[in-house]
Parts: structure tokens; sequence; C-alpha cells
């Protein structure tokens, strides 16, 4: 199955995409997945031309056709002005309308404080939501101090098992039937015979 990790975050290393890579991870270990990521910062320009010429470049037609073509989504996002960073909601809008209909999406996203943490219920979820996403009911935010701290690990667990979950189950290949089962012949109905003699005479008695 297909697992894509979008991140927006803008540094390198980024804490953004540690939290997908860590959710990504936690997929694998409940179903077999095939993970791509996509690193926002490097379709930026070619995001902006979008928006300018209607033409999508070659890396973000490829990254749009990963997000279309996946079997669930991981959205990681820093926190900009307590919401999602306007390069994060650019991708979402240069998508097909119905790229993500239907599809598994967890949320994520990463600040320099617990108090952002509504962003999930508030920002994100509304967003996948008019998209026609599935969202998992388990978001995940991380804070600075939740790294290394108690509670970051089992959400991340928690949420990765609710996606995979969704993911759709390994189907047998196209044009594979499987074998009926062996219908065994049906056995003639015997004629039924009526002992007419030993009715009459039980009539003729009574």
């Amino acid at each position: 199955m297909r697992l894509v990790v979008v991140s927006a975050g803008l540094s390198a290393p980024s804490s953004t995409r540690l939290l997908g890579d860590r959710l990504a991870t936690a997929v694998g270990r409940h179903t077999p997945v095939d993970t791509q990521v996509i690193e926002l910062r490097d379709l930026a320009v070619e995001i902006a031309h979008n928006f300018t010429n209607g033409f999508a470049g070659k890396n973000l037609a490829a990254a749009q056709e990963a997000v279309a073509g996946a079997d669930g989504l991981i959205v990681v996002t820093p926190v900009f002005s307590a919401s999602y960073s306007g390069l994060f909601k650019s991708f979402f809008d240069v998508l097909d309308k119905d790229a993500l209909a239907g599809k598994p999406v967890l949320i994520a996203a990463t600040g320099g404080s617990a108090r952002h943490s509504l962003v999930l219920e508030h920002a994100l979820r509304p967003l996948f939501a008019y998209l026609r996403a599935v969202v998992v009911p388990t978001a995940v935010y991380a804070a600075s101090e939740d790294w290394g701290a108690e509670g970051l690990p089992e959400r991340v667990e928690r949420a990765a098992g609710e996606l995979a979950a969704l993911l759709p189950s390994v189907t047998r290949p196209a044009g594979v039937v499987a074998p009926a089962a062996p219908v065994e012949p049906a056995e003639p109905d015997e004629p039924v015979v009526v002992p007419f003699a030993e009715r009459l005479a039980a009539l003729s008695a009574g």
C-alpha cells in the first residue's frame, strides 16, 4: 500500500519532518506500506507559479500524482499565526478538487507551545473535511517540550493504528477468481408410494 507523507517544514532538519517520519514508521508497524515523503519547501516556487499561470511544474505534478494515487496520507504542518502554514494550504489548493475524496488522512502539527494544539481541530480537521477526506480520530500535536517526554509516543502509536485500520486490505488481483466449492449433485426424489389398501381398511374399521 502507498503511504504519502506531506511535510510543510521549512528548516533542515525539521521537527515537522521528524514527526511525519515517526508517524509513518508507526503505521509501518501495523501494516506493510511503501512510504513516500513530499517536502513542500522544495515545491514552493512551483506552487507559486501554478497560481499565476495555471500549470504545474514537473516536480509539483509528480507530487500531485503521488497524493492522488496514495492509499493514505500523513499531513504535517508547523503552526504559523495559530493556523497551518501558507505553504501547506497552498499545496492543497492546487490539488484536484476530488484528489482526497474518501482518502484516509492523519493530521499532525508542530509548534513551539502546547497552547497551539487546537490548530488540529480548528484548522486542519475542517480543511480536510471540506476536501472530503476521511480524517482519523486521533490527531497528533508536538510542542517543543513534547520531544522525549511521555505522551507523544502513545499518541503517535494510537493515530498510526487508526490510519492503518482505514487503509485498504490486500485484495485479489484483477481477473483472478476464487475457485468455487464443488456442488454435490442432488439426489433424485424417491416416488412416494401410497398404501391405498391399508388406508381403505383403516377407514372401513372406523
